[in-house]
């Protein structure tokens, strides 16, 4: 008689915006990404419980494509067919600033000179990612907990996860070189995610919903 032992299980939560500018900003062939097949292709050895997508609505921006939003919605839409659990609560900043220029230049008062810039930047994702991980950790925890980021802003509620709570996690790394300050909290395990493994988890097109509509992938994204 064959016993089969159940995998251990992971949740995996993935910061988009980072994976985004790391993995498929310039890559518009990776962009229709299934987030649970790249899951189970770096980490075969568990059982994907759940995977959680940590976004903000992109909103139409002076200068910037106008069908961006139009690409996001219909991507978001695939995720939550597919049974991503879609956390879309962050926000897109836009603030005027006045910050040095390059190179570095020194005016005739000695100080340097400056330009009034727009910066633009993703607010609240990563605050509502470290919640539902600590909150997942405390009520239904999984075997790992497992981030999709490089950002070490997660430090602190990593350090609670492992040292608080006494779970473990692992590191899906969006950049070649792992934070050092993410490694020196000593993640279960490193992947880093590889062209090939994005290429290689992609969504059928045209994608067909539960309810038996298409949607087809943007041709930007082609």
């Amino acid at each position: 008689m064959v016993v089969r032992v159940p995998r251990p299980t992971a949740i995996v939560y993935v910061d988009g915006f980072n994976l985004y500018r790391r993995n498929l900003e310039d890559r518009p062939a990776a962009k229709w990404l299934d987030l649970h097949a790249l899951s189970e292709l770096l980490l075969p050895t568990h059982h994907i419980r759940l995977v959680r997508y940590f976004t903000a609505n992109v909103r139409p921006i002076a200068g910037a494509d106008p069908q961006s939003p139009i690409r996001q919605q219909t991507y978001l839409r695939v995720l939550r067919d597919a049974g991503i659990q879609v956390h879309d609560e962050g926000q897109f900043r836009v603030d005027k600033r006045r910050l040095a220029v390059v190179p570095l230049t020194t005016g005739a008062d000695g100080k340097l000179v400056t330009a009034k810039v727009r910066k633009i930047e993703e607010k609240g994702s990563d605050v509502n990612l470290a919640a539902h991980m600590i909150f997942d950790a405390c009520t239904n925890p999984p075997d790992v907990s497992v981030l999709v980021s490089n950002d070490s802003d997660y430090c602190t509620a990593l350090e609670l996860l492992t040292t608080g709570l006494g779970r473990r996690f692992g590191l899906f790394s969006t950049t070649q070189t792992p934070s050092r300050d993410l490694m020196n909290l000593n993640p279960l395990f490193v992947k880093v995610i590889r062209e090939r493994a994005l290429m290689a988890s992609q969504y059928p097109n045209p994608y067909v919903r539960a309810n038996g509509k298409q949607l087809t992938r943007p041709a930007a994204w082609a």
